[in-house]
């Protein structure tokens, strides 16, 4: 996953920025107290695309080929985009970082497992750990919910190329 798109998203668009760590992409969350021009300097000294829903951001003389204005809401129409401009594989990569802090995930330790229910250790699948914050993850009712949507997206994105002539 080498040549897939870097993001650096701006605190309006949090919750996109969990949708694309939960694909496995390399997105963080710019600092709530940032200016626009630090926001901007960030993303281009990291080499990320700044994803924004403010308009004022794609004014800076800097911008141009860094930022990509979405439309602001729909989360929907936000992947929309996305997949249109990057052709995201919402899938292939999934559930590799943690969705706080970008970090990618590893294989828990035993010890990890005794911090997640029993029934949860019962089964048989892979508990993942975040090495940075310690969040363990597992496939529980959010995994799913998210994988539902990104599934939608990858299907989405499926159709929209099949309609291109």
């Amino acid at each position: 996953m080498e040549s897939a798109p870097r993001f650096l998203c701006d605190v309006m668009l949090a919750r996109l920025a969990r949708y694309l760590r939960a694909a496995g992409l390399d997105t963080t969350l710019a600092v709530e107290t940032a200016t626009d021009a630090q926001i901007l300097r960030e993303a281009i000294v990291e080499g990320r695309w700044l994803l924004t829903a403010d308009r004022k951001i794609t004014e800076h003389k800097a911008a141009k080929g860094h930022v990509i204005q979405l439309p602001f809401g729909s989360l929907d129409l936000q992947a929309a985009v996305l997949s249109n401009q990057f052709d995201i594989d919402w899938l292939s990569h999934a559930f590799t970082r943690c969705l706080m802090d970008n970090t990618l995930l590893q294989p828990a330790t035993p010890e990890h497992a005794q911090q997640v229910p029993d029934d949860v250790r019962q089964t048989e699948d892979e508990l993942l750990v975040c090495p940075h914050c310690g969040r363990v993850y597992w496939r529980g009712s959010h995994y799913k919910r998210m994988r539902r949507k990104l599934a939608e997206w990858q299907e989405a994105a499926r159709q929209a190329w099949r309609l291109l002539p």
